[in-house]
């Protein structure tokens, strides 16, 4: 299980590893924050939101005016009926026909809203969207070690969706909600105060359903939305490692982790959706009540005369009008705040702490011939210190071996040569200076690396090898995988260097990709390269042929080797042992053999099962 998987489920994971369906529920930190700063992304399109703000006023005032003056036409028609007279068709004609334009220009304006709210929308999900990517490039390592990646893309997916969805629906009735409400009131009270009066019972009553439905609806739909991300990593973590899974018969443990995950998201999942979903019966309940009420009422003002029957029938639909957007409340309200817990938690990816910049400059090496020195390094993941006061000097053109028991240090060092992580204490200097004064890809640039684990994207073999410099030509990429003796094995592919990769590359050999990350380095050119445990999946004779593509590589480079292998490293210029974070030996192998050292304990347990005059050749 990876790290970061372990770091997010661990609060709510159980001693038995289920999932508490309580856990970690939370509110907004800041709602009005939190809305200001979006709306801050949709300034761009500042003007197309007046547009629709006026098209918005005026499709619903065209609403508004329709039923009374389709009253009108019910009046003409009752008049004409009890005064026995005929009836105006001419007058009829024209009432109806304005009716008629008027439902038209609604729908014209709502086609418009529609169009222009989609727009905006998506323009601002493709900001945020821009900007969360170029998050991701300015973060620092650490913060993948403790985000999981299922997370990370169900924000990047997921809640730019919710955010878009909710922009384009719920702001453009939020606008027509407002316009019809304050037009509406103003028809009803020109109508009958009373009834308009009898009317706005609705209000506290729906604010009163709001008030008790929506915080719940709120925490768990964030809830829901956290459990998503973090089923999404695991689900990634299962479908990468299903070969492990199955080999060590995981896959119990596996479906018991999901469905604890499942279980949590059924829980928040039906609650969320369930007091969402039940806020509209709720407020039709309401509505249907204060309904009955104005058409009682309604009916015998009517009958003694106080109020006209086309104008009842104009204040029936208006008190429609008018409880339909106080139903509707909650629900946009309910998207409103689903979409502030997604751009929530959009921005908190965007407000994490970036690779540091040292505003202040460090003293660069004097008088140092080295081209990389370590002095005094200090670091630690925890309180607990991994490299202490570590000091090494590298003169340029050397091979430095680095070799050391699991959790020395090794590969963190290396890290910390490419700024992957800060150290804590010390310099590091590349060239006499200190890499703190560096531009991330000035010194990135000269340092080319070559790890154990072959990481290649889904493309042509070509495009891979150009990945480490995309200004090459085909000559020198062509000269680089010939180097790194790739050359052969792809000219044999039905499609040569225009072999598609797939995911995971597995349609080539572990040897085959190791080569090709070989070549990619070649073609980066860097100053210093760094290999990581390079031959450590392939078999003998591959691993021969890998040896022979890094020998060349290193040619005129300084290098740092990291090896568990040691029959690799017995060429190195220098042998680094390193014990609990320090140097415990340095030398050359045969020096660090005569000390009987760590270097010697480690090297006899790989080769007491050699043959005597083996071991005497490799002494």
């Amino acid at each position: 299980m990876s790290k970061e998987i372990k770091t997010n489920t661990q609060q709510r994971t159980s001693p038995g590893g289920m999932m508490r369906p309580g856990g970690l529920i939370q509110k907004p930190k800041n709602t009005g924050a939190t809305v200001k700063r979006l709306i801050g992304y949709m300034k761009k399109s500042i003007i197309l939101i007046m547009v629709t703000f006026v098209i918005a006023v005026l499709g619903t005032l065209m609403q508004v005016i329709s039923p009374k003056v389709l009253g009108n036409a019910t009046t003409l028609l009752f008049d004409s009926f009890k005064n026995g007279t005929e009836i105006d068709f001419k007058a009829l004609g024209s009432i109806l026909l304005v009716v008629a334009l008027l439902y038209v220009g609604v729908s014209l304006t709502n086609y418009l809203q529609i169009w222009i709210m989609t727009h905006v929308s998506q323009k601002t999900t493709f900001l945020l969207r821009g900007e969360l990517k170029g998050k991701m490039n300015s973060v620092p390592i650490s913060y993948f070690d403790k985000h999981s990646n299922g997370n990370l893309m169900s924000i990047a997916v997921n809640d730019m969706d919710n955010i878009a969805t909710t922009l384009q629906q719920s702001l453009m009735q939020l606008i027509s909600s407002v316009v019809l409400v304050t037009g509406t009131i103003w028809f009803m009270f020109t109508i009958s105060p009373l009834l308009t009066v009898i009317a706005f019972l609705l209000i506290p009553g729906s604010f009163l359903v709001t008030k008790i439905v929506m915080p719940k609806t709120q925490a768990n739909f964030r809830e829901y939305l956290k459990l998503q991300g973090e089923l999404n990593g695991h689900i990634e973590e299962s479908y990468n490692a299903h070969n492990v899974i199955k080999s060590f018969n995981g896959e119990a443990a596996a479906n018991r982790k999901f469905d604890g995950f499942n279980d949590a998201m059924y829980e928040s999942g039906w609650k969320s959706k369930f007091f969402g979903g039940s806020m509209m019966p709720s407020m039709m309940v309401l509505q249907n009540i204060d309904y009955v009420l104005l058409a009682i009422i309604g009916a015998l003002k009517v009958a003694s005369g106080g109020i006209a029957i086309g104008d009842m029938q104009a204040f029936l639909q208006y008190s429609t009008q008018f409880s339909r957007p106080i139903a509707q409340f909650g629900q946009i309200w309910n998207g409103i705040l689903s979409t502030v817990a997604s751009a929530e938690r959009v921005f908190e990816v965007l407000d994490a702490e970036n690779l540091p910049e040292h505003k202040e400059k460090f003293a660069n090496s004097r008088n140092s011939s080295s081209k990389v020195k370590f002095e005094h390094v200090k670091f630690s993941y925890t309180k607990e210190p991994l490299i202490s006061d570590f000091n090494m000097d590298v003169e340029k053109g050397q091979m430095i071996a680095i070799v050391g028991r699991t959790g020395a240090g090794k590969s963190t060092l290396l890290s910390l040569l490419e700024r992957f992580y800060e150290i804590d204490g010390g310099s590091i200097f590349v060239d006499g200076m200190d890499i703190r004064n560096m531009e991330y890809e000035m010194l990135r640039s000269k340092i080319g690396m070559v790890l154990q684990d072959t990481w290649l994207f889904s493309g042509t073999i070509y495009e891979n090898i150009r990945y480490g410099n995309q200004n090459a030509t085909e000559e020198q990429i062509y000269a680089a995988a010939k180097a790194a003796y790739v050359d052969d094995f792809v000219r044999r592919l039905p499609d040569g260097y225009n072999t598609v990769l797939n995911e995971d590359a597995s349609n080539i050999s572990q040897g085959q990709r190791q080569l090709i990350t070989i070549a990619r380095a070649f073609v980066t050119n860097p100053e210093i390269l760094v290999l990581d445990e390079a031959t450590s999946n392939v078999d003998s004779r591959t691993e021969m042929l890998i040896q022979s593509a890094m020998r060349r590589l290193m040619q005129g480079r300084t290098s740092f080797v990291v090896a568990h292998r040691l029959s690799t490293i017995y060429e190195a210029d220098r042998i680094i042992v390193m014990d609990n974070g320090g140097i415990a030996e340095t030398g050359s192998h045969k020096f660090l053999l005569e000390q009987n050292g760590v270097y010697a304990d480690i090297y006899n347990s790989q080769f007491t099962w050699q043959a005597p005059e083996h071991m005497e050749v490799c002494r």
